[in-house]
């Protein structure tokens, strides 16, 4: 899946993460009994219509979800983002790939997605990666350095 290509997008592979989503994608929907069709459904209810076809692509890796899919798909079949983009399990002994981040354990990229620490740390701001990555990924409220966690 990493080598295909969508036409008339310049050259830009698949990465792991479009991998994982696209089997999560498959696991998760038919765990929950959907069709691609009861799928495609509840998508076009919710005004973010993929026919069936659209579906099954995606699945296979032939097709991309930008942002507003992703978060369509994650609604209607009731789970978060992170369940799609991460793999169904957080084992500190399970290496994931996450595209821009190389691989990592999954545990680390549960943490990161549940904004508990940043997946790598920022050049040159080691020393200070937790604190920046609680001021700029998190909302005021919901900074654990702010609840006293």
């Amino acid at each position: 899946m990493t080598e295909q290509r969508r036409p008339g997008r310049a050259s830009v592979p698949f990465g792991p993460t479009a991998e994982t989503v696209a089997g999560n994608l498959r696991r998760i929907r038919e765990l929950r009994g959907l069709s691609t069709y009861e799928l495609s459904v509840r998508l076009t209810e919710r005004q973010r219509p993929i026919s069936p076809s659209a579906l099954a692509k995606i699945e296979r890796g032939e097709r991309r979800v930008d942002v507003d899919d992703l978060a369509a798909l994650a609604v209607a079949i009731g789970v978060n983002p992170s369940a799609l983009l991460l793999p169904p399990s957080d084992d500190e002994n399970l290496a994931v790939a996450v595209t821009g981040a190389g691989r990592v354990t999954a545990r680390a990229a549960w943490d990161w997605v549940d904004g508990l620490r940043p997946l790598v740390p920022l050049e040159g701001r080691e020393e200070t990666s937790q604190l920046d990555y609680e001021l700029f990924a998190r909302p005021e409220g919901r900074r654990r350095m702010y609840k006293g966690r």
